[in-house]
């Protein structure tokens, strides 16, 4: 039962994935213009400053989930459904607190935004951020009952839910749209749906695994480990809403709600460039987690890490090349013209980002030996600095001027500084690597100037024209890519499910 829950819940995450995906790029026009730049640009900021608070979750969540698992492999149940009524009470106190924030940010809204928002725009951001305070100091305490079920592997009943979520929201979401309500509805569409998830996961917790809650006894010890656990998934939290949240508040501030939309259309497609490396990256994980288990030699675990950064550099840089060609028209005829200026942005991110994305084993590797500390403090750090430059940037450069302050951060620390101490002290051979990704990356980069003077002749103003350009541009690259970039191993990897469901 286990392994079909395992195997139907990993097929279900990739579902998840590319439904979320799809119903974004279809979705998401239609919401831009029925909204209006301004109003999607308000419903983008108060979003990204509530977004700060989901970090005072303080990495409990994973807490839970090991510690349920470890205390049922033991059958400690006393300790755990203890561990459970502990958890009530601290999320509880959390929810308190965040909605005492939330309200020391509602009555400074105009204090925040005056000098770029007019006294509509701020009336709404005071009404969207006190809903989605709420919103976040309700999910606090019913969080522990999602952590649970993940916890004991419950996964298809899990994923299942979050794939109706994913289908039912922006139907719903588009007939508010359509019925006049904007910004405001949303945000009402998106609490009634996550409070209504929350309870069917309480529901679930209490009639089908048949939980129980003891709330009374405080193990300090047991929450003093728990803490130290915790400590760095809460500085990579704290460092994840620097990077992708924290451009928006700025703008906010100093420029106001169209500046704030652009950049929030950026996000979005950096969102769903990062979920195609997570996801090809997650099928390696439990390959990675024997062979440390296991201690093989550190060649191994070089190789291994190559090979997995070639397989998602196949990818990537398809997509990369892709949208350095053909991402200006793309958005323009997604998103609008008014939007143009996102592709800077979004490139900025792209670029830097493609490194440390088909890099992210090393993530796994760093978890299983425990060398997460330096990781976290170096990233945090160089955040912080990267958000400094930010509000100095944003002054003369706008929406540019945060994303360059976020490529920085991340050619700094994700680039420099973790290939230097992957190799010095996690002994990954990266001169090696590097040399393989240059080696594979000598047709993206042809195929990539080629075309990028050969548009210069043509002009792509319709969705056809896009298509027709994207068709062309992919029977060129991938058979060049195929033959010239990649191995015999790679080439396996892709035909033997072809073959299978060919000879099926």
């Amino acid at each position: 039962m286990a392994i079909n829950q395992l195997k139907t819940g990993a097929l279900l995450s990739y579902i998840s994935i590319i439904l979320n995906n799809i119903i974004g790029l279809l979705y998401t026009p239609f919401m831009l213009r029925m909204m209006g730049q301004s109003e999607y640009g308000l419903y983008s900021l108060v979003a990204s400053v509530v977004a700060y608070l989901t970090i005072l979750d303080f990495g409990f969540g994973n807490a839970i989930i090991r510690y349920t698992a470890k205390f049922r492999a033991e059958n400690r149940l006393k300790e755990q459904y203890e561990m459970f009524g502990m958890f009530l009470f601290l999320y509880s106190a959390i929810g308190i607190f965040t909605l005492l924030i939330g309200l020391c940010l509602y009555f400074n809204v105009d204090f925040l935004f005056e000098r770029s928002m007019n006294m509509e725009e701020l009336n709404k951001i005071r009404i969207m951020m006190l809903l989605m305070v709420f919103n976040i100091a309700i999910t606090f305490p019913f969080s522990i009952f999602g952590s649970i079920i993940t916890a004991y592997e419950n996964f298809i009943f899990q994923k299942a839910i979050n794939i109706v979520r994913i289908i039912l929201n922006p139907i719903v979401m588009c007939v508010m749209l359509l019925m006049g309500y904007r910004a405001i509805g949303m945000v009402v569409v998106t609490t009634l749906f996550n409070v209504l998830t929350l309870l069917i996961n309480c529901w679930y917790c209490y009639h089908r695994l048949h939980i129980h809650v003891i709330i009374g006894r405080f193990n300090w010890t047991f929450l003093k480990e728990i803490m130290i656990y915790s400590f760095w998934i809460f500085l990579n939290a704290i460092m994840d809403r620097i990077y992708w949240s924290s451009g928006q508040f700025i703008l906010g501030i100093y420029a106001g709600a169209k500046a704030v939309a652009i950049y929030a259309v950026a996000i979005s497609l950096e969102n769903i460039y990062m979920s195609f490396s997570t996801a090809i990256s997650g099928v390696f994980l439990p390959r990675i987690t024997s062979m440390i288990t296991q201690k093989e030699n550190e060649k191994s675990m070089s190789d291994l890490f190559i090979r997995t950064g070639r397989i998602q550099y196949i990818i990537m840089s398809f997509i990369l090349i892709g949208f350095i060609l053909f991402g200006k028209q793309f958005i323009i005829i997604w998103a609008g013209s008014d939007y143009s200026e996102a592709y800077y942005i979004t490139l900025l991110f792209f670029v830097p980002l493609t490194i440390p994305l088909i890099q992210n084993l090393g993530i796994t590797i760093l978890q299983a030996r425990n060398q997460m500390k330096f990781r976290s403090v170096s990233y945090v750090i160089i955040a912080i600095i990267s958000l400094g430059l930010s509000v100095f940037l944003v002054r003369y450069y706008g929406g540019i001027g945060c994303a360059l302050s976020t490529a920085f951060a991340l050619c700094i620390g994700q680039i420099l500084i973790m290939n230097i101490y992957y190799f010095k002290k996690v002994n990954i051979d990266i001169p090696a690597f590097w040399r393989e990704i240059g080696k594979m990356s000598v047709v993206p980069i042809l195929i990539g100037i080629v075309g990028y003077v050969l548009l210069n002749y043509f002009r792509i103003e319709s969705i056809l024209t896009l298509f027709l350009g994207i068709v062309l541009f992919s029977i060129i690259y991938l058979p060049a890519f195929w033959h010239l970039s990649m191995n015999s191993y790679e080439r396996n990897l892709f035909l033997k499910p072809l073959k299978k469901v060919l000879k099926k």
